[in-house]
């Protein structure tokens, strides 16, 4: 097998075999296939694409470069949850412990934020002691004993796909959805996720801004998951506007805590419930969405999901007082109100600009060294609709820093649209994915 005849094959958009593409991510894993023949090979998946069954390979392969996560001592059927990205996204916060109280194992790798998307991992830094770089023993063993473990990812896991990702990023490959999807999928099989509940967001705030193209990664990652055998659902939710109030991390996981105890925003608690109904259903705990949806209210109604949650935070060293008391989380020294010094109605929200604004207070990563200030962010209390005129406060800045402040105001002041004409919120659900289609909401 030579890599310039499978680079042939594919220009002229044949199919490749799973011999085939296995030989190919083996090879340039361990430096068999240089990067310029790869550089050639992408380009060439780019313009003819894959099909499905290609893009089910692709993915295994890549999961099996590096280590495959055996979870079979786990009891039941193991649910993951993944989100594509957003601003103020805190969900596996509050998804994690109102599954697991349901009784079904939440096995969950997570990884750190990069860029104007935070990470599980960061947010969980708020608790003193916390615990996320954890053994796989000690991961078994708490998800047997608590139902619910959220460890960072291990740098052996799915190391193909990462070393792909690089050469996309500066062969402007990045944007294709086949590789997208196995991207995202290797790292989920080799979690050793045995049902995969996906949130893929698509608005001014995701990665994937056109909601069309949006459905197509979402249809992707559900044939992968249901052609390598793993039961797949995938929710489309909307990133035109924040997810709740809260953008940055101590203040997403005081945001989290208040859901856990019953007072979460709308627009957060219905994404949680609709993600954790599916994440039953595809556990078999339940028979359908509306059954899911009461099991998980009953459990934020009667205080099992944040029992569970301050459960989980002490499993993992983590001091669970800070749960029971928010305000001992980091806080920031300046905090104050933000005006647009406008009249009229939100129409937009250039949400990737409220995350970048945010990253400038230090509250996300510019490169993978970059430091976290866990105090610092947003919070924003008008939604798109929302009528404000020059004195209305439409949220508050949480910053340590007086330049760093100044520099993110000017940059999220420009990001809200104000209309002179009244206009109406965005829904936030778009439609469900599953093997036997799009639903569109």
């Amino acid at each position: 097998m030579r890599m310039y005849d499978l680079i042939e094959k594919k220009k002229t958009g044949e199919a490749l075999t799973k011999e085939e593409i296995d030989y190919i991510i083996k090879g340039f894993t361990y430096d068999s296939i240089p990067d310029y023949q790869m550089a050639a090979f992408l380009m060439a998946v780019y313009f003819k694409g894959m099909n499905s069954e290609e893009t089910a390979n692709l993915t295994m392969a890549m999961a099996k470069s590096g280590e495959l996560l055996d979870l079979s001592e786990i009891d039941g059927v193991k649910v993951d949850k993944h989100s594509t990205g957003g601003v103020g996204d805190k969900t596996s916060l509050i998804l994690g412990p109102m599954v697991a109280a349901t009784g079904i194992p939440v096995a969950k790798m997570s990884g750190r934020g990069l860029g104007h998307t935070g990470g599980t991992i960061d947010k969980l830094d708020s608790f003193p002691g916390m615990k996320t770089n954890i053994s796989k023993e000690m991961f078994v063993q708490n998800v047997n004993t608590i139902k619910l473990a959220i460890a960072g990812q291990t740098a052996n896991l799915a190391p193909a796909d990462k070393k792909i990702y690089a050469l996309r990023d500066v062969t402007a490959t990045v944007d294709n959805i086949s590789l997208i999807a196995s991207s995202i999928m290797s790292k989920k099989i080799a979690s050793g996720a045995d049902a995969i509940v996906l949130d893929v967001k698509t608005g001014s705030g995701a990665f994937m801004k056109c909601e069309e193209d949006a459905f197509k990664l979402a249809k992707e990652m559900v044939d992968i998951g249901n052609n390598l055998g793993r039961k797949t659902y995938a929710i489309l939710s909307d990133m035109n506007q924040p997810l709740g109030h809260a953008i940055g991390n101590a203040l997403e996981v005081k945001e989290a805590i208040l859901a856990l105890q019953g007072n979460g925003p709308e627009d957060l608690m219905e994404l949680c419930y609709l993600l954790g109904s599916y994440m039953l259903l595809a556990a078999g705990r339940t028979t359908n969405i509306e059954e899911g949806r009461e099991l998980l209210k009953e459990n934020i109604n009667n205080k099992k999901a944040f029992e569970k949650f301050k459960e989980f935070i002490k499993a993992q060293g983590g001091d669970e007082s800070y749960a029971d008391n928010i305000d001992l989380l980091p806080k920031a020294r300046i905090i104050r109100p933000v005006t647009l010094k406008k009249r009229g109605y939100i129409e937009a929200i250039q949400t990737e600009e409220i995350g970048l604004a945010t990253m400038i207070l230090g509250g996300g990563r510019e490169t993978k060294e970059s430091v976290i200030d866990l105090a610092v962010g947003y919070i924003i209390d008008k939604r798109i609709g929302d009528y404000i005129d020059e004195n209305t406060v439409i949220g508050y800045i949480h910053g340590n820093d007086e330049d760093k402040i100044e520099a993110s105001l000017n940059r999220f002041t420009k990001a809200f649209i104000i209309s002179d004409e009244p206009v109406e919120n965005i829904k936030l659900i778009k439609g469900i994915v599953t093997k036997e289609g799009i639903t569109i909401i």
